[in-house]
């Protein structure tokens, strides 16, 4: 099966009131255990990049990464989506699709919300004249590392606010703060249900939750359930990376050459675990 557009992929996960997981990846090494561990659980998966990991070409390029992911995927059966994460650089975005990306992220979750619902319509209108797809955000989700970014709730989305964003912007699903924050958490985040409910009842676009390291399951169990469709994974993703690299070269093993193999079936234990939180089996 070639790629799955993401939209049709958050289709099917709302529609089975549950999230697909969106792990962030660099290189082969870890978009080959994504798309592995998907196909044996018969899970959709989406593989994204950040475009700070292709900066100056030091991991990838976006072409390159889409053709990795397209070249793994079309040998499964399952749904594998596409998508270029945070990215607030119009130029970039453009470009990003131009070479093969139909989903991509605008953030202009740092400016005012009428700047925002301007620049995300804008990219929109591109994008859907190249076949893409937008995720906005709303509010913001700010850094784990600063502990009052998963707390502060003036920084949270606003129900209120978020039907006229969805609806003025033209995004295809939207990314909302309700207590979760990138990075490793110092303290236990505590999602706002409540408000995840009131934002899914005053919306008609897929939710997306982003800061996905370390949140306690039973709360994405319910955030599932209570409207959230694609759920972002990377920092813990990439540190089990970092550290089976480090033990790997600390061992002293004789034939570099194993590295990949050694760092996929690690990235594969932990994916074997992660992606059961999306309830949905095809």
């Amino acid at each position: 099966m070639a790629l799955e557009k993401v939209r049709d992929i958050l289709k099917l996960a709302d529609e089975a009131r549950t999230s697909v997981i969106a792990f962030n990846c660099t290189d082969y090494n870890t978009v080959k255990p994504v798309i592995t561990i998907a196909e044996e659980l018969r899970k959709p998966v989406i593989c994204m990049l950040y475009p700070e990991h292709a900066r100056d070409k030091h991991w990838t390029t976006p072409y390159i990464f889409a053709e990795t992911v397209k070249s793994i995927a079309k040998d499964v059966k399952v749904p594998v989506g596409l998508h270029l994460d945070h990215c607030s650089d119009f130029d970039y975005i453009v470009a990003a699709m131009r070479d093969g990306f139909d989903s991509v992220m605008y953030d202009g979750s740092m400016l005012s919300v009428e700047e925002n619902i301007k620049n995300t319509r804008e990219i929109t209108r591109v994008a859907r004249a190249l076949g893409a797809d937008v995720e906005a955000e709303l509010g913001r989700v700010g850094f784990a590392s600063t502990v009052t970014d998963q707390s502060d709730t003036d920084m949270y989305t606003k129900p209120e606010v978020a039907a006229a964003f969805c609806e003025q912007s033209g995004c295809s699903s939207v990314a909302v703060a309700i207590g979760s924050a990138h990075g490793f958490y110092k303290e236990t985040p505590h999602l706002d249900i409540q408000r995840l409910k009131a934002i899914n009842a005053a919306t008609d676009v897929p939710l997306v939750l982003h800061g996905g390291s370390g949140i306690p399951n039973d709360q994405l169990e319910i955030a599932f359930r209570e409207g959230i469709n694609k759920f972002n994974v990377g920092t813990e993703f990439f540190y089990l990376y970092y550290t089976t690299m480090q033990k790997f070269c600390q061992a002293g093993h004789p034939d570099f050459f194993d590295l990949p193999l050694e760092v996929q079936d690690q990235l594969m234990e932990y994916l074997r675990t992660k992606m059961q939180l999306c309830t949905m089996t095809l």
